[in-house]
């Protein structure tokens, strides 16, 4: 995987993602030409670079990996792995305290040192994602732990076009 360079961003004709946290909006692109949108969720608190800010980190960052792949839609992950259940309206009942990490994970790492990357404001060591959210979880409505949300259907589409080594660009 080939890390991309701050000086080479956004690529002149490949595939980038941007997710805007005021309007609560993915959209991505290649090149200069927009070829999907859709609403996340992004950070309660609002953007936020250090640990333990809860925040939505900004800047330019990378999809360092891409996880479940081979897992079924609604699949449940802890620690970034699947835990073997499938997500349902019970099980969510069952366990009122989780913050559902669903279907696939789209793991980011920070690209600017000192701003998402190194130190207190490492966003790969923070566990930025992005990941599925149960579809009862309003989109367009800041509701996370600093992570990017989106809807099953939503985060397969962007899973099959963002693979890792996308450049990945949140602002607000």
């Amino acid at each position: 995987m080939r890390t991309p360079r701050l000086l080479e961003l956004p690529p002149p004709d490949g595939v980038w993602l941007e997710v805007d946290v005021a309007d609560q909006r993915l959209v991505a692109w290649r090149g200069e030409q927009a070829i999907g949108q859709w609403p996340v969720s992004t950070a309660a608190a609002g953007p936020g670079q250090a640990e333990g800010s809860g925040g939505t980190p900004l800047g330019w960052h990378y999809i360092r990996a891409a996880i479940g792949a081979d897992q079924p839609v609604g699949c449940v992950f802890r620690g970034r792995r699947p835990t073997g259940e499938i997500f349902s309206p019970t099980l969510a009942a069952e366990h009122p305290e989780r913050d559902w990490i669903l279907t696939r994970i789209l793991w980011l790492c920070g690209l600017e040192r000192g701003v998402n990357r190194g130190g207190s404001v490492d966003s790969q060591r923070r566990y930025i994602y992005l990941h599925g959210t149960p579809p009862s979880e309003p989109m367009g409505v800041p509701r996370s732990h600093g992570c990017i949300r989106l809807l099953d259907r939503a985060l397969l589409e962007l899973f099959s076009l963002a693979p890792p080594g996308t450049p990945v660009w949140l602002h607000d």
